[in-house]
């Protein structure tokens, strides 16, 4: 395992609790291969980091931009999704810190992305448990909201959840909402059924490796079943 210390000079954050640090960055498919491991795996931080960092996000933008809610809220999706974290952590080397099972370790794929976007997270959390909501949000602007300038200029915050939440807003004045439906395989390789619906109404389903994923598919498939083309505005 690398030093945190070479990871703690990388992202120039000096930790009072350096187990936290390293919490941070286990994959619970690390402890299925190592159960004596002396630390638990990340998702309670990830719980914890998803928070923080929505918080944070959405305290810049308000603060920011006099933009309606809506607009807001999809930029702010723009920011925060597992795609964004992982290019954030790709940024900061977050990879060569993970510890991961063998298996995982071998995966270059969307698996590692979402493992990545999550140790992000799990990363912003323990920001906040060892330094304070300050840092962390000095953190979540240096690292992630540098970005938005690249998203709003070329439009990339109109992902499908977005475009449908948009549609849905303005043709049915109903926000949607996401549900999962089914979930399978073992805990550090879930799959997910989630579908979107418009009040009690179930629009389109879809699946992926992460809750995140399935969404925007369900999203996808919502435009298309509802005919929507996301050219409203």
């Amino acid at each position: 395992m690398k030093e945190l210390s070479v990871f703690e000079k990388k992202i120039g954050i000096k930790f009072n609790n350096q187990d936290l640090l390293q919490q941070a960055l286990v994959h619970r498919s690390f402890l299925n291969e190592n159960p004596d491991f002396r630390l638990p795996h990340n998702e309670r931080l990830e719980f914890l980091g998803d928070a923080v960092l929505e918080l944070a996000v959405t305290q810049y933008l308000y603060e920011s931009y006099p933009n309606p809610e809506g607009e807001l809220t999809t930029w702010r999706a723009a920011l925060v999704n597992a795609k964004k974290l992982a290019e954030v952590a790709e940024e900061i080397g977050i990879n060569g810190f993970l510890l991961l099972s063998r298996g995982e370790a071998r995966d270059t794929g969307r698996a590692r992305q979402y493992i990545m976007a999550n140790a992000m997270e799990a990363l912003i959390g323990v920001i906040y448990l060892d330094k304070g909501f300050e840092v962390s949000r000095q953190f979540v602007e240096k690292y992630v909201i540098k970005h938005l300038s690249d998203i709003l200029a070329s439009g990339a915050y109109r992902d499908a959840k977005s475009l449908f939440q948009e549609e849905a807003q303005d043709k049915v004045g109903v926000t949607p909402n996401y549900e999962v439906m089914e979930e399978w395989g073992p805990d550090h390789a879930k799959n997910f059924r989630v579908g979107v619906f418009l009040n009690d109404e179930l629009v389109a389903e879809g699946e992926g490796i992460s809750k995140q994923e399935a969404q925007q598919k369900a999203a996808e498939k919502g435009l298309s079943a509802k005919g929507w083309n996301g050219n409203n505005k």
